[in-house]
């Protein structure tokens, strides 16, 4: 099938691996000569693993000698020298922004950035943006509360830097960012799965058509729930529009993006180092964690970041000619977040894939409790209709697909909690609480 691919730098996207790999080794020597006189986190490191200046970085056997970085090395490292650590080229009065992480998997942890790598931010996103199909003629809306999460930030400067209209939705309840998104002929809507179904969900019981609004095009991050195809289906179904996946991370930056052809992330190698190992073992493999290094952000770099993330690589070509490494399925979910129930390993994000197939069920809850030493895990669902029937459904669809027995339980409408930005949909209880 023939498609239109929009790029952002069409060059660079189709890239021949070759010459790709080359770029990439440019960069990271310029980055490592840059960061490593300078930078008292880097050079510590690489010191410890025998690395004595930047210029024993000759070959890709060297860099992969390089340790990797873990996020607890991070939180440390701010928690003995507050508030932002030695991760630091450049004397603070270089670094014009400061964000936080979510604080999702633990402790946050404060990241700077200095003017270019804040233009580098953007730059990363506008190639999400426009691999998606965003142009300058849109108008982008971000219902997204500005605070120290960076979140959505780089979205909005990216949809600058490729000269759309940014609409900031910050400070408004979800009622009042509906009407501003009509009022002002918003075309795009940038955030979480989970908030644009909560903002349809909201429409729906105001009687608002989401499909009459000029939307076309949803792009999601801060889960993997786009790259599930039910909670797509049902995101676009909603919307009347193409629900798009992106991935990024605070430490690290707008890493990926999906293109027309929708056949998983992309990950933007012009910008980032990706590769993908066993986490038992730190061996390289073709389905495992995702480990990254980023090369326009000089001020507070990662080099060799284990991100937490397990994800796949595909090997036959993507239809887009892109030659960039990709993703199917996106996310797959967290490497630690895998849950073991009665001997079957299951990812949240497949409960949740076969859960939003059910048009009934509204939110829904994990929990997830001890027995005999084992995890037990008890579904929460809201249903709309007939709750009892429903619950018995998604109980059997979950037994015959995953090979599991998960007690489905009805709850009363509204009684679960909604997200604006990463849900949290996965909790641990005392054995057998409800």
């Amino acid at each position: 099938m023939v498609i239109d691919v929009p790029y952002f730098d069409q060059a660079l996207e189709t890239l021949p691996r070759e010459r790709l790999r080359a770029l990439q080794w440019e960069r990271l020597a310029g980055l490592a000569r840059e960061v490593f006189p300078a930078n008292r986190f880097v050079r510590e490191k690489w010191t410890a693993a025998g690395i004595r200046s930047a210029d024993d970085l000759r070959s890709w056997e060297d860099f992969a000698r390089l340790p990797f970085t873990r996020k607890p090395e991070l939180v440390a490292d701010q928690a003995e020298r507050p508030p932002f650590g030695t991760n630091l080229t450049y004397p603070l009065e270089r670094y014009v922004r400061v964000h936080q992480t979510s604080g999702s998997t633990g402790a946050p942890i404060r990241w700077l950035d200095t003017q270019a790598s804040w233009e580098w931010w953007a730059r990363c996103w506008a190639f999400v943006l426009r691999g998606a199909g965003v142009t300058a003629e849109d108008r982008v809306f971000f219902p997204f509360s500005f605070g120290l999460f960076v979140g959505f930030w780089g979205g909005f400067e990216g949809a600058r830097a490729l000269g759309a209209m940014a609409i900031p939705g910050g400070g408004q309840d979800s009622p009042t960012r509906l009407a501003w998104m009509e009022a002002l002929g918003a075309t795009v809507l940038v955030c979480t799965p989970s908030y644009a179904l909560h903002l349809a969900e909201v429409a729906r019981e105001r009687g608002l058509d989401l499909a009459k609004l000029p939307v076309r095009i949803a792009i999601h991050a801060g889960e993997p729930g786009a790259g599930i195809p039910a909670v797509r289906q049902r995101i676009e179904e909603a919307w009347g529009a193409k629900a798009f996946d992106h991935s990024g991370m605070t430490e690290v930056g707008a890493l990926s993006f999906e293109c027309v052809a929708q056949a998983g992330l992309h990950i933007n190698e012009t910008e980032f180092i990706a590769e993908v190992i066993d986490p038992a073992t730190g061996a390289p493999a073709s389905e495992g964690e995702l480990v990254l290094t980023n090369l326009g952000r000089a001020g507070s770099p990662v080099f060799r970041y284990l991100s937490g993330d397990r994800v796949r690589i595909a090997r036959e070509p993507c239809s887009c000619n892109r030659t960039f490494l990709r993703l199917p399925g996106g996310i797959l979910g967290r490497v630690d977040d895998m849950l073991i129930v009665r001997g079957v390993n299951v990812f949240p994000s497949a409960i949740e894939g076969i859960v939003r197939e059910f048009t009934a069920v509204d939110e829904f809850l994990l929990e997830v409790y001890k027995r005999s030493e084992m995890d037990e895990v008890r579904l929460l669902v809201e249903v709309d209709g007939t709750p009892a029937p429903t619950a018995r459904e998604v109980q059997q669809r979950l037994r015959v697909e995953l090979g599991i027995r998960v007690e489905v339980v009805p709850v009363p409408p509204r009684s679960l909690p909604r997200y604006e930005l990463k849900a949290r949909r996965v909790v641990r209880r005392s054995a057998g609480t409800s």
